[in-house]
């Protein structure tokens, strides 16, 4: 068992203030897999003053020498891939296949982004003749990260920050902690300099609250669920510093007929990959009447195929979910949506011969209108829920009937059509049959999904302030 106390704060490795060990869950046997320590109050206060102290020599460090530092870091990264892939799997449930190719390759992918954005950003640009604009680094920066996709979440938000002259405390879930700390270890093996990079875990009760509250951070970098992220807003609000979040989603999948089988079955994979643990999951399908029973039958056979194991193990298929809560959550939500609507595939308990882990069984939830909660509510788990259109504007009502509104998806080989029905759903994204986004895409969403974009010179952009200078010539 791990033992992994000690906070980064100031380019040093510190014991907490005081103790308060908190066990860490492997998802797939429920074993502790490692001890941690939550901070308090004078943790916070410490790592929030080594940031405070680096910025004003940070915020003026040349391009080049941070271009330096974060090529580093990339190299650093990709050295010990294989050390923070098998980190991510024992912490949060990610079969080791997919945890070495998706979940440490999305955080080299944003910071290769990243460094190519950065490269030819303009931080001063004319305005007239004699005026200029300034972009200037907010300050210090508190980075709160999920655990689902942990190296996606904390490079993008803690390269584009540090990149552009902020300072940064960085904290973790403390659900899946291991990854966030191998992370400040490589930051601390590229050279940054003290108090630019600071990580100390905790709780939201704890240290996300007191971080969301100090007046000495001047910016919250959130990812993580609608009802947290409602909470921030409000103990941010009495320092009236920038908030930035990136919230649930509930994104519905609109297939056409003319999309055929093929659509269906990419849907489906994409609702149960991460074992449906993705705020962008495609989790409300959404099916051209004259194509609907066909689909259902396509995509019940997708989930009862998409096998279920430990996430030591090689292969295809889908680990366990990361938290016994998340597991009750879960189950409770998939009761609800059996007494909704009707049952195709999976449902309530651990798939067989699996009696221990936090294993979901692929679910899908036919018959479902949009009124039921099965179908409002973020289940984060492999669930899906099937629902029925006659009309593109019937199509469209549907995806649009949602607090939510980070990424919806079409499917329909019609250009045309796809391109009206991209046009009016009201999400941040839009993905089109099965295109991904591009290098440095921003991401982030509408509604209750949340207000920030994150990625290339999008997130570069999202930690600047914007100074107008008259006379400059």
């Amino acid at each position: 068992m791990l033992e992994k106390r000690e906070f980064y704060i100031n380019g040093q490795w510190v014991s907490p203030a005081k103790a308060n060990d908190y066990n860490v869950i492997d998802p797939s046997t429920e074993e502790t897999c490692a001890v941690i320590s939550l901070g308090d109050q004078a943790d916070t206060d410490a790592a929030v003053a080594a940031a405070k102290a680096a910025f004003p020599d940070w915020a003026f460090v040349d391009r080049t020498e941070k271009m330096a530092l974060l090529k580093k870091l990339l190299e650093v990264y990709k050295d010990h891939a294989e050390e923070m892939a098998q980190a991510m799997s024992m912490e949060m449930g990610a079969p080791i296949d997919m945890s070495r190719a998706n979940q440490v390759g999305a955080g080299s992918w944003h910071l290769e982004g990243f460094l190519k954005a950065f490269e030819t950003f303009e931080f001063e640009r004319d305005y007239t003749a004699t005026e200029k604009t300034l972009l200037e680094p907010i300050g210090v920066t508190a980075l709160i990260t999920p655990w689902n996709w942990p190296m996606n979440q904390i490079v993008l938000k803690a390269v584009p920050a540090i990149a552009v002259g902020c300072t940064t405390i960085l904290k973790p879930s403390e659900i899946a902690p291991l990854s966030g700390l191998l992370f400040a270890e490589f930051m601390h093996e590229a050279g940054f300099p003290a108090g630019v990079f600071n990580m100390l875990n905790g709780d939201g009760v704890g240290v996300g609250s007191q971080l969301s509250a100090h007046p000495d951070v001047d910016m919250i970098s959130f990812t993580g669920s609608s009802r947290a992220g409602k909470l921030i807003s409000k103990s941010a609000a009495d320092t009236l510093k920038r908030v930035s979040l990136e919230l649930g989603g509930k994104g519905a999948n609109i297939i056409f007929k003319d999309a055929g089988a093929k659509g269906v079955e990419y849907g489906a994979a994409r609702c149960f990959r991460n074992s449906g643990q993705s705020c962008n999951a495609p989790t409300r399908m959404l099916v051209e009447s004259s194509f609907y029973d066909e689909a259902v039958e396509i995509a019940t056979r997708m989930a009862n195929e998409t096998k279920v194991g430990p996430a030591s193990e090689q292969g295809q298929h889908i680990g366990p979910v990361v938290s016994e809560a998340q597991f009750d959550k879960i189950q409770g939500l998939i009761e609800i949506g059996i007494g909704e609507g009707r049952l195709t595939a999976g449902g309530l308990g651990r798939p067989d011969g699996l009696n221990r882990g936090f294993y979901v069984k692929p679910t899908v939830i036919a018959d479902v209108t949009n009124d039921m909660q099965i179908a409002q509510e973020e289940v984060f788990g492999p669930v899906l829920s099937i629902l029925k259109f006659d009309t593109i504007d019937e199509a469209i009502a549907i995806a649009n009937d949602t607090p939510y509104g980070l990424t919806n998806y079409i499917q329909t080989p019609d250009d045309e059509k796809r391109r009206h029905v991209a046009r009016r759903v009201r999400s941040g994204m839009v993905e089109t049959n099965g295109n991904g986004f591009a290098q440095g895409s921003p991401f982030g969403g509408y509604k209750q999904s949340g207000n920030g974009r994150e990625g290339g010179v999008f997130g570069l952009e999202e930690f600047l302030e914007v100074k107008a200078v008259s006379g400059w010539n």
